[in-house]
C-alpha cells in the first residue's frame, strides 16, 4: 500500500509542477504584454535615476567588486566594472560580433597570432597603450606568484604552462612586442576560438610602471587603477558606491553618449531596489516573485534575459570530505529536482530547469549542442537515493553521515534555495545540513580555500564556446574549486582544446556531459534568467551571455 501512495504522491507532485510551470508561463505572457503597453505609453518617469541634462545614469551594483586586478579577477561583478573601464585587443559588439578594440586588425593561424594596435589607444593619463602592456599583463597572469585562477586560459601560448608551474622564466612566454604597436603570439596548438578569448578581461593590458608604482595596491581604489576603456572610476566609497565618468582619452569616445555612470548603491535586495526605482533614484532594477505583480500593475517596462549561465551544487572532493564519495554524491543527485527548484522555489519567469553543465544556448555542429547531444536525464528517485546513501555509509565506515556544510551567498534567493536543500536532504536522506551564508566576496574566498562540503554556486561563460564550461572540472583548472579529478575528462578537454574539427570537439563535449552525470562533481539546478525593469528613457542597454553584462557603454538618454 505504501508504494501506491508514493506513486500517487509523485504523480500529484508532477501535476502541481505542471500547474506551476503553466502559471509562470501565463505570468510571462502577461508581463510582456504589459511591458509593450508601457513602452508605448512612455512610462512617465522622473527622478535623478536618469538625468538628461548632465548625461548621468544612476544604478545599483549587487555587491562591491571584489577584485579589479584583471589578472586575478574571477567574478561577474568585477568583470562588469572592468568591461566599462578597460579594453582588450578585441571587444564585443551586439549579437556576439567581434569588433576591433585596442587592436585595429589581427591575423590568427594555427601556430601564431599577430595583432596590430591602433595609434590612438590611450591610457587615462594620456600615455599610449602599447604591445608591451599586453606582454606584461599576460606574463603576470601566468606568473605562479600571481596565483591567477585563470592562468590556464593562457596555456595555448608557448611556454605558458611551464612558466605557471615554475619550470621556465617569464621571459620565455610566447608573446612579444615587435615595437610599440605589434603584438606577436606563438601558439603550441591550434585554437579555434582564440579571437573569442581576446575579449575576456584576463587578456586586457596592464602598464608595468604604473602597476609597480602601486606597491601591491593595484586595483584596490579608484586612483590605483589605470583606465583605457570608455569610462574611468572617479570615486569609490568601499561598501557604498562607485562612480564612473566618461574617459576623454578613450579612442572611441564619440561612441559613448553618457557622461556619468553612478553606481550609487550596493545592494542585491530586490525590495530595496524596487523602492529605489519607484522613487526615481535608479534607472534599472531586478524583480523577484514578490514585486513582479506590482511592476506589471504599474505597467513598468519589464524585460527578461537568459543569462547563459548554469547554477549548480558543487561537491568538495578533497581528502577527508564525505562528498568525495561517489555514492553520497549520487544519493544527493537523485533527490535534487530542478523542476521543483524552478517552479516551486524560485517561481520567477526567465529561469529554466538545468539538466546539464552545458546550457541550452550553446552551438553544436549544425544546430544547438544540447539538441545534437541530448543529456541523460536524471529522474528523482528517493528509493534509489537511499540505496546509494547506504553504500556511501558502508564505504565510509560510518553509521551516519557527519553534518555537511552548505556554503552559499547571503541574498534572498540564496536563503530560499539553501533552506529548500536543507529540508529536502533531511527529509529524504536524513542528512544534517549546516548552512554557511557569506557575503559574495567571502563566499568566493571560501570556495577557493575548499572550506565547504557543498557549495551553491554557478558558472557564467567567459567566451562563447562550449569549452568555457567543459574545462571547468579539468583537474588543472583553478576554478575547479572542489578539486574533482577524472582522467578521461582531462583527455577529452585536451581533445577539444587542440582540435579545429567541429564534430571532433562536439563529440568530446558530448562525452564530457555524460561523465558529469555518471560521476557527478556537481548537480545542475537551474539556468538563471533575470526579470528587470529599465527606465524607458534609456536606449541601448546591451545584455550578453559571454563577456561583461550588462553593457552601458553605448547607452543614450531619450526624452527628458
Amino acid at each position: 500500500m505504501t508504494g501506491d501512495t508514493d506513486r500517487f504522491g509523485k504523480a500529484a507532485g508532477r501535476q502541481l509542477l505542471l500547474i506551476a510551470a503553466a502559471s509562470i508561463l501565463g505570468v510571462a505572457l502577461l508581463m510582456f504584454g504589459l511591458s509593450w503597453a508601457s513602452n508605448q505609453a512612455g512610462g512617465g518617469r522622473v527622478g535623478k535615476g536618469v538625468d538628461a541634462a548632465t548625461g548621468t545614469v544612476t544604478l545599483a551594483l549587487a555587491d562591491e567588486p571584489p577584485q579589479l586586478d584583471s589578472t586575478r579577477s574571477t567574478d561577474t561583478i568585477s568583470s562588469m566594472v572592468l568591461g566599462h573601464v578597460t579594453e582588450g585587443l578585441i571587444r564585443n559588439g551586439e549579437g556576439g560580433a567581434l569588433l576591433p578594440g585596442v587592436a585595429e586588425r589581427w591575423e590568427i593561424t594555427p601556430t601564431r597570432a599577430t595583432f596590430w594596435l591602433r595609434a590612438d589607444a590611450r591610457w587615462s593619463d594620456g600615455k599610449p597603450v602599447t604591445a608591451h602592456d599586453f606582454v606584461f599583463a599576460w606574463r603576470k597572469a601566468v606568473d605562479p606568484k600571481t596565483a591567477s585562477e585563470y592562468a590556464t586560459i593562457f596555456f595555448s601560448i608557448k611556454n605558458a604552462e611551464a612558466i605557471n608551474k615554475g619550470q621556465m622564466p617569464l621571459s620565455s612566454m610566447g608573446v612579444v612586442a615587435d615595437g610599440d604597436r605589434v603584438l606577436k603570439v606563438e601558439l603550441v596548438r591550434p585554437v579555434a576560438y582564440f579571437d573569442k578569448l581576446m575579449v575576456f578581461k584576463t587578456f586586457n593590458p596592464i602598464r608595468e610602471d604604473f602597476y609597480n608604482a602601486m606597491k601591491g595596491r593595484y586595483g584596490a581604489d579608484a586612483d590605483t587603477l589605470l583606465y583605457n576603456g570608455p569610462f574611468k572610476i572617479t570615486r569609490w566609497v568601499h561598501g557604498a558606491s562607485l562612480r564612473m565618468e566618461k574617459n576623454p582619452t578613450y579612442w572611441d569616445k564619440d561612441r559613448v553618449k553618457l557622461n556619468v555612470l553612478d553606481f550609487a548603491y550596493f545592494s542585491s535586495d530586490p525590495n530595496a531596489l524596487i523602492n529605489l526605482y519607484k522613487d526615481g533614484k535608479i534607472a534599472v532594477a531586478g524583480l523577484n516573485q514578490e514585486n513582479l505583480n506590482e511592476a506589471m500593475l504599474k505597467r513598468w517596462p519589464i524585460n527578461r534575459f537568459q543569462r547563459g549561465a548554469v547554477a549548480y551544487l558543487e561537491f568538495n572532493h578533497r581528502e577527508g570530505r564525505p562528498t568525495a564519495n561517489i555514492h553520497l554524491r549520487r544519493a544527493i543527485q537523485l533527490i535534487v529536482d530542478p523542476d521543483e527548484i524552478v517552479y516551486r522555489v524560485i517561481k520567477l519567469p526567465g529561469n529554466i530547469p538545468a539538466r546539464s553543465l552545458f546550457p541550452i544556448w550553446l552551438d553544436g555542429v549544425e544546430g544547438k549542442f544540447r539538441e545534437e547531444y541530448p543529456v541523460k536525464r536524471v529522474i528523482p528517485n528517493a528509493d534509489e537515493a537511499r540505496r546509494q546513501l547506504a553504500l556511501a555509509k558502508k564505504q565510509l565506515g560510518v553509521d551516519k553521515i557527519p553534518p555537511l556544510t552548505l556554503l552559499s551567498d547571503d541574498g534572498a534567493l540564496g536563503d530560499k534555495l539553501t533552506e529548500y536543500y536543507q529540508e529536502t536532504f533531511r527529509r529524504e536522506l536524513g542528512l544534517e545540513i549546516r548552512i554557511d551564508k557569506q557575503i559574495f566576496k567571502q563566499r568566493l574566498a571560501k570556495m577557493s580555500a575548499g572550506d565547504f562540503d557543498i557549495v551553491s554556486a554557478g558558472w557564467n561563460p567567459d567566451y562563447p564556446d562550449p569549452l568555457t564550461f567543459a574545462d571547468l572540472y579539468a583537474s588543472w583548472n583553478s576554478n575547479n574549486r572542489g578539486r574533482y579529478k577524472n582522467a578521461r575528462l582531462d583527455q577529452l578537454v585536451e581533445i577539444a582544446q587542440t582540435s579545429t574539427d567541429v564534430r571532433t570537439r562536439m563529440d568530446a563535449f558530448g562525452e564530457i556531459q555524460n561523465i558529469l552525470v555518471e560521476d557527478p562533481p556537481m548537480i545542475p539546478t537551474y539556468e538563471p534568467g533575470v526579470v528587470y525593469i529599465v527606465d524607458p528613457r534609456l536606449k541601448g542597454v546591451v545584455r550578453r551571455v559571454a563577456g561583461f553584462d550588462p553593457d552601458y557603454t553605448g547607452v543614450s538618454i531619450v526624452g527628458k
